[in-house]
């Protein structure tokens, strides 16, 4: 995943907005601070915070050099500390003969599920894969619904994929402000974790164009707001917003000379706040 770089007149606005363009948790991300905020005269911020922030991985280290570790581990001996550990840590199965412990230990590859119910191995799958496995989900969804709609793959960037539902009368898989697409979107997510065992990429499921077109309303929506913060001085706080429509907000006012944003409250009322950028 990619590093992504914001500001903010805080560390922790600047690591919010990093968030926000993440689309992630603050335990799900790792971040490098670049510039920390500078106060000039009269409490005036010189600069603001900037930082970078990715995704945290979640390949394990391979088995390999977990194995040449442990052998290294054996050769060194250990100092003391070490081996008060391994005589505190140590069960009945280390009695058994020397050449068991040589086998390798099990691979340390699964992790959780979404849910916590399930187990699956953390490793990066092909996108084409995933995709393969949403639109076969996404296919039998919109059969068990009685919908006669296509679903086709389409390739966003490098690490996203999205797949879009198309046809007529769809609004029942759309829902109240896309409450059920939501929904939709993290359970075809979930099946494409659990049959493959990705983790890496991102899949977006769009239906009968409804995301690409509430992109494009925030996004003028979001210049409007800009526009009247440039012509009052006062910043405008939000309605709240999912994770997805507050990228667009920020990536449309980030792009508009004279304003900045910055995010605040908690999920699932977290707000968007369009303010002017300080003079200096």
């Amino acid at each position: 995943m990619e590093w992504v770089e914001t500001t903010g007149r805080t560390l922790e606005e600047a690591k919010d907005a990093a968030l926000d363009q993440l689309g992630v948790d603050e335990q799900d991300a790792e971040f490098e601070v670049l510039e920390e905020p500078k106060s000039g005269l009269f409490g005036r911020l010189r600069s603001e915070a900037r930082v970078r922030a990715r995704v945290r991985p979640t390949r394990p280290r391979p088995k390999d050099d977990r194995r040449d570790r442990k052998r290294s581990g054996r050769r060194s001996g250990g100092n003391g500390r070490d081996q008060a550990r391994g005589e505190r840590d140590r069960t009945p199965a280390d009695t058994r003969p020397a050449e068991r412990s040589e086998s390798p230990r099990p691979r340390r590859e699964r992790a959780p599920s979404r849910n916590g119910d399930d187990m699956t191995t953390t490793e990066d799958v092909p996108l084409e894969r995933q995709a393969e496995v949403a639109k076969g989900f996404l296919e039998g969804l919109v059969a068990e619904f009685g919908q006669q709609a296509a679903v086709a793959v389409h390739p966003v960037d490098e690490d996203t994929i999205e797949v879009r539902v198309t046809g007529d009368d769809l609004g029942l898989l759309i829902g109240p402000k896309g409450q059920t697409l939501t929904a939709i979107q993290e359970l075809a997510r979930t099946v494409v974790q659990r049959q493959t065992g990705a983790h890496n990429g991102r899949l977006i499921v769009d239906v009968a164009g409804y995301r690409q077109a509430r992109r494009e309303a925030l996004a003028r929506f979001t210049r409007d707001v800009a526009a009247k913060v440039l012509e009052s001085g006062e910043a405008v706080t939000l309605e709240p917003m999912t994770p997805a429509d507050r990228k667009v907000v920020h990536d449309t006012a980030n792009d508009i000379d004279g304003v900045s944003t910055a995010s605040e409250g908690e999920e699932p009322r977290r707000r968007v706040v369009i303010l002017p950028e300080p003079t200096i």
